[in-house]
C-alpha cells in the first residue's frame, strides 16, 4: 500500500476530533503523527460520540505496537497498514474495530492553482514500500530542494516542481526512442513566458544607451528583428535574445569607460577628489528642553541633562533657574490617562514631606520624549550592575527585490508615520535591533554589513551581531550594543517554509531566541501567501510555523510557542488584506479614516474569531496602509497589476505588521508604532516598533547559601479546574515546568469529571493530588520574576491537551489566590483553566525592591496620587478573568462549561 488516506500527517489533535465529529459514524479512525513521541503515531477512534486516542510506538526492531490495551497481548507489525489491517477484525482490545477510515479533505486550489497544503499528491503511508515509479520523482524533488535552498525564484521552481510530478511521462517517451522531452520543453516554455517581455524592454534601453555612446549600434540578429514584439514562446528565439544582452552587457562598460575617458582628455577636466566623512565618534546625549505650563497658564521651561543627572525648572521671562532636581531626588513619575500630554512628577525634599507638582505639555509625544529621557536618566546614574529595563527596536520591510537606498536613517530612528519618535529622543540608541526583510535581493553579508554601517553613521556605536538567519530572501538581523553581548546566551535560529506543498521558501519564516541575563526573547520575521482571497492560507501559513518553528528551550519543545519567551514579537509581510472596494479605501486614506479600514482589515478580523495569533498584542494603527505603493513615491498606490493570468487587484493594505506577546505581569511598553514616508525603493513602506522591555538577571541571595538553616519557599494547590474543548475521555495530568524548579514535576490524576456537555471534557483536582512544589531559592524578589508553565495531558497518550502560563508574583502570601486563563497548543484555543493557588515566602526572606521601569506609573486625571510613595508602587497585578472566546456563551445553569464551580464560592 504506497499511499493510505487514513493517514493525516501531523495534524493537531482538535483537527483530528473536528474529523471524527464529520464522519460521525463509530468506527470511524484515522492515524497522525504522534505529538509526544518522535517517530511514533496516534490512533485516533470514534465511539458512541466520544474520540479514544491510541499510542502506535515502535520498539527497537521498528516493528509497531498498539500500545495501552489491557488485557490484550501486543502485536507487532513490520508496516502501519498492516497494523490497521489487524485491528479492522473485532475483540483486538480496541473499544470497537477500526470500520470506517476518514480520509484527508481535498485541499482547496487558490487562484494560482496551488493548493493550501502542496499539489494534491497521495501522501505515502510511514512502512508501505515506495513503488520504484515513484522513488524516481522522489529523488528528483529531493535534489531541486537542495539546490534551490538560497534562490528567490518561487514562481520558476514551482514550474519545475510541477514537472517533477509528470517526467515519467518523458521517461516512457524516452524508452521508446523518442527523446525530445516534449513535456520539458512545455515546462520551461511556460514558466519562461514572461521573460521574454522583460528581456526586449531591457534590450530596448540597453541598445538606446549603447547608441549614444557609439552609435551605430551592433546589428541585430534576424531572430532580433523578427521576435521583438512577438509574443512567441519558442525558446530558441528567447535564447536568440539572451544571446544580444549578454554581447550587449559585456561591451557596454568598456564602451561607456572609453567615451568617458576620451571627453576628459579632450575638454581637460580635473575630477574633484571624494573626501570621506569620517565617523562621528561616541557622543554624549545633548541637553534637551521642553515648553511646558504649570497650573493654568504659568509657562515654564524643563531642562533635562541626562549626562549630569538633573531635571532645571525655569520660568518663563526669568533668567535665572527657578530649581534644580538630581535625579535621586526624583521619586515618581506619573502619566495621566484622560489628559495624554499630562505628567506628575514627585520629588523628596529636605526635612519636609514630597512634592508634586503637574506640568502640561504641547502634545503627547513630547511628554513621553521627557519620560523616556528621565527614564534613560535613571538608568545612567543607577548603582545597578546589570539592566533591569532595556529598549528593543524591530523593524520589518518587504524591500520588492530591489537595492535599498543610502540612507535607512528615518526608518532606524523611528520617523515618519503614525506613532513616531519625538526628534529629541530619536536618535537615543536602543540596546537591541531586530531587523526582519522579506524579498531582500542582496547578500546575507553585504545586508549585514550595511546594516551595521548604517547604525554606526546613526549612533556611533559598534553593533553586534547576535544572529543572522535566511530563508531565501526572508531574512533575520539581530544587532545588540558591544556592552550586552556576554549577557546575550542560548542563541537558536530556525527557519519554515509555506511555500508550494510547504517544501518551497519563497514564503515562510525565520526566527531567533536568546536569552538576555534571565529573559528570554523569541522574535519571527515572516512572509505568508499574498492574494486578497486567501485568509485561510495565511492562517494555514501561520500555524504550520507555529509548528515547526524550532526555537526556544528544548526542554519546552511540548509547548506551544507563544508560551516558550518571557517576550514573542512575530512581524513581517502578513500578507492581511482589506475587504473594501479598493475606491472606497482610496476616499478613507485620502481623509485619514483609519478606523473605518481597521473594521475591514483581515488581521483583526481573524484575530477577533480567534484564528491566528491568540492573546497577542499590536500598536494602535495611526499611519496609512504601506502597501501598494507606486515605487518612487508615496503619494500614489498602484492597485491594478498585470499578469499571465489576467489583471490582478491588490487593495492598499496593512500587510506588513509587529505583534508581541509575553508572559503575565512582565513589564512591556510600545513607545512607537509607524512607519517610514521617505524610503521609496519598494512598493511597500518600511515598518518599525520600539519597546521599552523589563528584564531580569541571576538572582544573587543575601544570605549565602548554608550560612543559617535553609528555609524553603512553597507552592501550594488547593484546586484546579479545567475544562477542555475535547470530545475524549481520558483521564489527565498536570505538568508543571518552571525554571525556578529543579525538575519537571507532575499531579496525579485527575479526581473529578465530567463530559455532560457535548465537546467538553471538565476536569478536577482536589489538594490531594497536586504536588506541593518548592522552588531552588526561597526570595521574595526573585520569586517575584517566575513563571509556572502548565500542561494538561491525557494519561494514555501523554499528548497535551493545553498549555497556558502563570506568574507567581500575585498569588505569594498567607493566602490563596485565584487564578483563572485559556489554555493553548498548537495556536488554538482549547479550553480553560481555574484554581487557587498560594506561594509562602519564608519570613527572613521578604525583602524587596522597587524596578527602574516601576517608577513610571499611570493615574487617571480624577484620582489624587499618594503624598508619600509607598515603597513598592507597583500596581496589584489583574488575573485574567475574561471567558474564552471558544467556549459556549454562558448561561444561568451552573453546568454551562463556561463557568468554573467552586463548592462554597458564589
Amino acid at each position: 500500500m504506497a499511499a493510505a488516506g487514513w493517514y493525516h500527517r501531523d495534524i493537531s489533535q482538535v483537527v483530528a476530533e473536528e474529523l471524527l465529529a464529520k464522519a460521525g459514524r463509530d468506527g470511524s479512525f484515522l492515524v497522525r503523527d504522534s505529538e509526544s513521541v518522535k517517530g511514533a503515531y496516534a490512533l485516533c477512534l470514534l465511539f458512541q460520540r466520544h474520540v479514544y486516542t491510541y499510542r502506535i510506538l515502535p520498539d527497537d526492531e521498528g516493528l509497531l505496537s498498539v500500545q495501552t490495551i489491557q488485557g490484550i497481548q501486543a502485536k507487532c507489525f513490520r508496516t502501519l497498514p498492516d497494523l490497521i489491517g489487524a485491528y479492522q477484525h473485532p475483540n483486538n482490545g480496541l473499544v470497537t474495530p477500526l470500520l470506517h477510515p476518514v480520509h484527508r479533505p481535498r485541499p482547496e486550489e487558490d487562484s494560482d492553482g496551488e493548493d493550501a497544503r502542496g499539489w494534491g499528491h497521495t501522501v505515502p503511508c510511514p512502512g508501505a514500500a515506495p513503488s520504484s515509479r515513484t522513488h524516481i520523482p522522489q529523488q528528483l524533488h529531493q535534489r531541486l530542494q537542495e539546490q534551490v535552498h538560497s534562490s528567490p525564484a518561487s514562481d520558476f521552481m514551482g514550474f519545475m516542481a510541477e514537472y517533477l510530478t509528470l517526467h515519467m511521462h518523458d521517461l516512457e517517451a524516452l524508452c521508446h526512442g523518442h527523446p525530445q522531452l516534449r513535456h520539458l520543453s512545455t515546462a520551461l516554455a511556460t514558466a519562461c513566458r514572461a521573460l521574454h517581455s522583460e528581456i526586449d524592454f531591457t534590450l530596448a534601453g540597453l541598445e538606446t544607451l549603447a547608441r549614444a555612446f557609439d552609435p551605430p549600434v551592433s546589428p541585430r540578429s534576424p531572430a532580433r528583428e523578427q521576435g521583438f514584439l512577438s509574443s512567441d514562446p519558442d525558446l530558441e528565439l528567447l535564447l536568440n535574445k539572451i544571446y544580444i544582452v549578454n554581447h550587449l552587457l559585456s561591451s557596454l562598460e568598456k564602451k561607456v569607460l572609453k567615451s568617458l575617458q576620451e571627453m576628459v582628455t579632450r575638454d581637460n577636466l580635473a575630477l574633484p577628489s571624494v573626501a570621506t566623512t569620517p565617523l562621528p565618534a561616541a557622543r554624549p546625549l545633548a541637553v534637551q528642553n521642553f515648553e511646558v505650563k504649570v497650573g493654568k497658564s504659568q509657562r515654564t521651561a524643563l531642562t533635562v541633562d541626562v549626562e549630569s543627572g538633573t531635571v532645571t525648572l525655569t520660568k518663563q521671562g526669568s533668567g535665572s533657574p527657578e530649581e534644580v532636581i538630581p535625579q535621586d531626588k526624583i521619586l515618581q513619575l506619573i502619566k495621566y490617562q484622560s489628559v495624554q500630554s499630562k505628567v506628575r512628577l514627585v520629588c523628596a525634599r529636605e526635612n519636609q514631606k514630597s512634592l508634586s507638582r503637574d506640568f502640561i505639555f504641547p502634545n503627547a509625544r513630547k511628554r513621553e520624549a521627557f519620560c523616556q529621557l528621565l527614564q534613560l536618566m535613571k538608568i545612567q546614574h543607577s548603582n545597578l550592575d546589570e539592566p533591569e529595563i532595556i529598549s528593543v527596536y524591530v523593524g520589518t520591510w518587504n524591500m520588492g527585490s530591489t537595492p535599498p537606498p543610502r540612507s535607512l536613517a528615518s526608518w532606524l530612528t523611528s520617523r515618519g508615520l503614525g506613532h513616531t519618535q519625538d526628534e529629541t529622543t530619536a536618535c537615543i540608541p536602543h540596546d537591541i535591533y531586530v531587523i526582519g526583510t522579506q524579498e531582500n535581493s542582496l547578500g546575507d553579508r553585504e545586508w549585514v554589513e550595511f546594516l551595521c554601517a548604517s547604525l554606526k553613521t546613526l549612533m556611533a556605536i559598534d553593533y553586534r551581531v547576535v544572529a543572522l538567519q535566511c530563508l531565501w530572501s526572508i531574512k533575520i538581523v539581530v544587532l545588540v550594543k558591544p556592552e550586552h553581548q556576554r549577557r546575550i546566551s542560548h542563541v537558536h535560529t530556525s527557519s519554515v517554509k509555506t511555500g508550494i506543498a510547504n517544501t518551497l521558501g519563497n514564503k515562510g519564516a525565520v526566527g531567533v531566541s536568546f536569552l538576555f541575563n534571565g529573559t528570554s526573547f523569541g522574535f519571527v520575521n515572516c512572509h505568508l501567501a499574498s492574494g486578497s482571497e486567501k485568509t485561510h492560507r495565511r492562517n494555514q501559513n501561520y500555524s504550520d510555523i507555529l509548528h515547526s518553528l524550532a526555537l526556544g528551550d528544548k526542554r519546552l519543545g511540548g509547548f506551544d510557542l507563544t508560551l516558550r519567551f518571557t517576550h514573542l514579537f512575530w512581524f513581517g509581510d502578513l500578507n492581511y488584506r482589506l475587504d473594501m472596494d479598493v475606491q472606497d479605501i482610496l476616499t478613507h486614506i485620502v481623509k485619514k479614516e483609519f478606523q473605518a479600514l481597521l473594521a475591514v482589515d483581515q488581521l483583526s478580523l481573524e484575530r477577533e474569531k480567534n484564528k491566528v495569533f491568540l492573546q497577542f498584542s499590536e500598536g494602535d494603527i495611526s499611519f496609512p496602509p504601506t502597501y501598494r505603493y507606486e515605487r518612487g513615491t508615496r503619494d500614489n498606490y498602484v492597485w491594478q497589476k498585470s499578469k499571465p493570468t489576467g489583471m490582478r487587484i491588490n487593495v492598499p493594505s496593512w500587510c506588513d505588521r509587529i505583534l508581541w506577546k509575553s508572559h503575565p505581569e512582565t513589564h512591556l511598553v510600545c513607545n512607537s508604532y509607524g512607519c517610514t514616508d521617505d524610503i521609496v525603493t519598494s512598493d511597500h513602506s518600511p515598518v518599525f516598533a520600539t519597546f521599552e522591555v523589563g528584564v531580569t538577571s541571576q538572582f544573587v541571595p543575601k544570605e549565602a547559601p548554608g550560612s543559617s538553616p535553609e528555609a524553603l519557599a512553597c507552592i501550594e494547590w488547593e484546586s484546579i479546574e479545567v475544562i477542555l474543548k475535547t470530545t475524549s475521555r481520558s483521564k489527565c495530568y498536570i505538568e508543571f515546568h518552571s525554571y525556578c524548579l529543579e525538575e519537571v514535576q507532575r499531579s496525579g490524576e485527575n479526581s473529578f469529571q465530567n463530559c455532560d456537555i457535548p465537546g467538553f471534557l471538565k476536569l478536577g483536582w482536589s489538594s490531594k493530588n497536586l504536588p506541593v512544589l518548592n522552588p531552588i531559592l526561597p526570595d521574595l524578589e526573585y520569586l517575584g520574576d517566575q513563571h509556572l508553565l502548565l500542561s494538561i495531558k491525557g494519561v494514555e497518550s501523554c499528548e497535551s491537551y493545553g498549555e497556558c502560563c502563570l506568574a507567581l508574583s500575585s498569588a505569594i502570601g498567607t493566602t490563596a489566590q485565584q487564578f483563572e486563563t485559556s489554555l493553548f497548543h498548537r495556536g488554538e484555543e482549547t479550553g480553560s483553566v481555574r484554581g487557587w493557588m498560594r506561594v509562602r515566602v519564608p519570613r527572613g526572606r521578604r525583602g524587596t525592591r522597587e524596578r527602574l521601569y516601576e517608577w513610571i506609573s499611570f493615574e487617571e486625571e480624577d484620582a489624587e496620587p499618594a503624598a508619600e510613595p509607598p515603597m513598592c508602587p507597583k500596581p496589584p497585578p489583574q488575573r485574567l478573568r475574561s471567558r474564552p472566546r471558544s467556549l459556549p456563551e454562558p448561561a444561568t445553569d451552573y453546568t454551562n462549561p463556561a463557568y468554573f464551580i467552586f463548592e462554597g464560592i458564589p
